[in-house]
């Protein structure tokens, strides 16, 4: 089978990993001298095959453009919900070590956190946030306070597109400026793209850090009928149609503002990273926990394929997203194959911005650049992960995967050989005794720095 040989070829190429900074390949010229800056877009519950160039049923001519002309980072993993990974995209550390295993409104991160954005004004970036931040949904718990000198859109989580309203209660009024509570007109994805390119639109000659949180495709979904009317017909259904009109309107955004760094000459010497913060769910759509948007009722229909899972669970359905880093002067195009985590980010960023911590962050994750500049491979290592309300662990090693579900004599073990079964189809932990021993003695290695750096209650 085709799949089956492309995995084997994907999972050898694990091997060394130099803890040094190794630079991405340099273009002559300014841009290979200067700090670079970074935009990291990331989608809300988009899945690995809701977009084009995954043989997605809505074009994404943008980010099909993005993925041929950038690199496709093709193992790229996230937790299986959204403030988990935004703890681990920020700290570069598991969410776990925060207690972070859930969407919460909760304060996430302890006030002297060390955050990608603190890091990057340490060595003179500017740095913004224009989307969802729901890591601390109260204003006094928002991005101002952990390293964004400018942020602008949802305190908490998803929001309905047109009232930009959270699920009713104390959060429900959450859209928001520099953590000033405001109300706007228009569609939440028109609203932060056009925040974000009015900040581009502003910028000095200092780099900045711009970070691009869509709430697109989170449920609710109800697109501008201009955008429905642009589905391919084939798309039958009133939901199936507005989430793919959802998906074309975000390509659209990201298109934009990839144009805002292209007409202020700051392209060259931009790393765009885009990506999801889990994978796509099938929820209904009209979710009564949010005040009535007037949006179309049904199930939704993200897609996954051909992994196993969706939203919320440790599967690769679950897990692993359409993940592309674009940089003209510095990354070839193509593939990597290499398994990789959104705790890496904040290493690799902080590496190409010649920060230095002034005391140990405790990362998780590891330097990109090699790999991203030069192809260079990674030493073998544990990719840990934790599901909602710690019900669920996985341990990723080379080819082989363990998820443990329960504690105690009610815990279910699963293993799976990602090289010949990506799809999660074969369980082979009675087959497999002494792997999965060797796999829950890592684990538990692992987990032990969990909830290391919770928030004083």
């Amino acid at each position: 089978m085709r799949l089956h040989h492309k995995f084997v070829a994907a999972i050898s190429v694990i091997a060394l990993f130099c803890t040094a900074v190794v630079p991405l390949v340099a273009a002559e010229g300014a841009s290979s001298r200067r700090a670079p800056n970074v935009v990291l877009i990331i989608a809300d519950d988009l899945g690995w095959a809701d977009v084009g160039f995954h043989g997605g049923n809505a074009p994404t001519p943008q980010l099909d453009r993005l993925a041929r002309e950038g690199l496709e980072l093709t193992q790229h993993y996230v937790a299986p919900v959204c403030s988990p990974t935004r703890t681990g995209l920020l700290t570069g550390r598991c969410w776990s070590r925060f207690g972070v295993t859930s969407p919460q409104n909760a304060q996430a991160l302890p006030w002297d956190t060390v955050t990608l954005p603190k890091a990057l004004q340490e060595v003179g970036y500017d740095t913004c946030l224009s989307g969802k931040w729901h890591l601390g949904s109260l204003p006094e718990q928002g991005p101002n306070h952990f390293g964004f000198a400018h942020s602008y859109g949802s305190l908490a989580g998803g929001v309905s597109p047109w009232n930009h309203r959270y699920k009713q209660g104390p959060f429900t009024i959450t859209w928001h400026r520099n953590e000033k509570l405001i109300e706007e007109q228009g569609h939440v994805t028109d609203l932060i793209a056009a925040e974000a390119i009015e900040w581009l639109n502003s910028r000095g000659d200092k780099p900045f850090f711009l970070y691009v949180p869509f709430t697109a495709v989170h449920l609710p979904v109800k697109e501008p009928e201009d955008w429905v009317k642009r589905v391919p017909e084939a798309i039958q259904g009133d939901v199936p149609r507005h989430y793919a009109a959802s998906v074309m309107h975000l390509d659209d955004a990201v298109g934009k503002i990839v144009a805002a760094l292209e007409k202020n000459k700051q392209r060259e010497n931009t790393l765009v990273v885009f990506t999801s913060d889990n994978g796509g769910s099938t929820a209904q759509n009209n979710d009564l926990k949010y005040p009535d948007d007037n949006c179309p009722t049904g199930k939704l229909p993200g897609n996954n394929r051909p992994w196993r899972g969706q939203k919320g669970e440790l599967y690769e359905g679950g897990t692993r997203v359409p993940t592309i880093a674009h940089w003209p002067a510095r990354i070839k195009a193509g593939k990597n194959h290499t398994p990789v985590q959104i705790i890496d980010w904040m290493p690799t960023i902080c590496g190409l911005a010649s920060y230095r911590a002034k005391t140990d962050l405790k990362w998780d994750g590891v330097d990109l650049s090699g790999l991203l500049g030069e192809g260079k491979e990674l030493a073998e290592r544990p990719l840990y992960a934790v599901a909602p309300g710690w019900r669920s662990r996985s341990l990723r090693l080379g080819p082989w995967k363990l998820i443990v579900h329960g504690t105690g004599d009610a815990r279910k073990v699963e293993l799976y050989d990602l090289s010949a079964d990506p799809a999660e189809a074969k369980n082979l932990a009675d087959e497999q005794p002494a792997k999965v021993a060797l796999l829950l003695a890592k684990l538990d290695e692992v987990a032990a720095r969990d909830r290391d750096a919770m928030v004083s209650k």
